[in-house]
C-alpha cells in the first residue's frame, strides 16, 4: 500500500469542516492500525466492561426511519443516540435496511418489519427507475425525503457521518440489489444526487458497499470502499482477499473498510500481511457476545492491542 496515494479529499466539494476533519484523519492514519468499531450504541458499556476500552466507531441504522415502518407505529432513537456518541469524542457509521417503499407481502415469515429482504416485498426497483412518472418512484423519492430530515439533525449537530447506503447489494437479498448492478447503482447516484445537491447535505462521508467491478457505481460519487464479511465462528484471519479485491477495484487509492463483520480480525495478522482495514465494525448480538464468534479473551486482547485504535486515542476534534 502507497499511503500517499490515498484520496483525503471528499467527492462533495461542499462538504462540512467536520467531515473534512474525520476523512483527513482516516487518511492520515490509514496503514498505521486499525479503528476498532461496534454496530449498535447499546453494547458500548458492555465491551466497556469486558475490555475496559470502547470502540472509536459505532454503527447506527436508519432502518425504524423508513416510512413503511413509520406509518406502522416504528419508532427510533438512532439519530439521538448517534448526536451523543459523537459528543463523547465516537466516530459515527450508518447504514439503512431501507424498509421498501411500498408492496410489502405482510404474512407469516415475510412480515412487514422484514421488508428490507428481497423476498418480503414484490417492489421492483428497475421497473420504478424505469417510470418517474409511477407511484412507485414516487415513493421512493419520498424515503430518501423522509431520510433527509434525519441527516440534517446529524449536520445540525455537527455530526461527520460515514454513510454507507445499499450496503450489501451485490448479494442481492435486499431489494435494491434484487434486480442486478444497473439499478443498484442508479438509485445510490440518485440518492447522492438528491442528499447532496437538493438537502445540501455535506456532513455525509460516502461509502460503497460491494467488490465488484460491475456493481461500482464510480469513483465521483464515493469516498470509501468496503465490504461486509462473515467468517466461520472464531476465524480470525485477516481477510487478505477480500481486500484486495477492493483495493484493486480503486486502484489503491480510495480507503478499504471493513464495514461489518463477525469474528473480528486479528490485527497481528492484519499488520503481517498488509492488510489495512481503515476500521472493523463487529455485528451486533451473538456475533460480539456469543463467546464463538468473539471469546471475551480475545476482545480483551483486541481493544488492548497497539494495533488498534479505541476511543480515548482518537484526536482532540475541532468540534470538542
Amino acid at each position: 500500500m502507497t499511503k500517499n496515494k490515498i484520496s483525503s479529499i471528499l467527492v462533495n466539494e461542499a462538504a462540512t469542516s467536520e467531515a473534512r476533519e474525520l476523512m483527513n484523519f482516516l487518511a492520515e492514519r490509514y496503514g498505521t492500525g486499525v479503528l476498532s468499531g461496534q454496530q449498535d450504541y447499546g453494547n458500548l458499556n458492555w465491551i466497556n466492561e469486558n475490555t475496559g476500552r470502547k470502540p472509536a466507531v459505532i454503527g447506527f441504522d436508519l432502518m425504524e426511519y423508513s416510512p413503511s415502518r413509520t406509518e406502522r407505529g416504528a419508532i427510533s432513537q438512532e439519530i439521538r443516540d448517534a448526536i451523543a456518541w459523537h459528543r463523547q469524542g465516537g466516530i459515527v457509521t450508518l447504514c439503512w435496511h431501507w424498509n421498501a417503499p411500498t408492496n410489502l407481502i405482510d404474512e407469516p415469515g415475510k412480515e412487514w418489519w422484514r421488508g428490507f429482504y428481497t423476498d418480503a416485498t414484490t417492489y421492483d426497483l428497475a421497473s420504478a427507475l424505469a417510470h418517474p412518472e409511477s407511484e412507485e418512484y414516487t415513493l421512493l423519492i419520498r424515503d430518501m425525503d423522509a431520510i433527509a430530515v434525519h441527516l440534517q439533525e446529524l449536520k445540525d449537530a455537527g455530526v461527520p457521518v460515514l454513510f454507507r447506503p445499499l450496503h450489501e447489494a451485490e448479494g442481492g437479498w435486499f431489494w435494491w440489489g434484487a434486480k442486478g448492478p444497473e439499478p443498484a447503482k442508479q438509485l445510490y447516484r440518485l440518492l447522492y444526487d438528491r442528499l447532496v445537491n437538493k438537502y445540501d447535505l455535506g456532513n455525509l462521508i460516502w461509502m460503497w458497499n460491494s467488490e465488484k467491478p460491475e456493481w461500482y457505481p464510480g469513483d465521483d460519487v464515493v469516498d470509501i470502499v468496503s465490504v461486509d464479511v462473515y467468517p466461520e465462528a472464531g476465524d480470525h484471519s485477516p481477510l487478505a482477499e477480500r481486500y484486495e479485491n477492493l483495493r484493486t477495484l480503486v486502484n489503491d487509492r480510495k480507503i478499504i473498510a471493513l464495514a461489518e463483520n463477525g469474528s473480528i480480525p486479528d490485527p497481528k495478522q492484519m499488520k503481517e500481511r498488509g492488510v489495512h482495514w481503515s476500521w472493523f465494525c463487529t455485528w451486533t448480538g451473538g456475533f460480539l457476545r456469543d463467546g464463538n464468534h468473539n471469546t471475551v479473551a480475545y476482545l480483551k486482547e483486541v481493544y488492548n492491542s497497539e494495533e488498534v485504535i479505541t476511543l480515548d486515542q482518537l484526536p482532540k476534534w475541532s468540534w470538542r
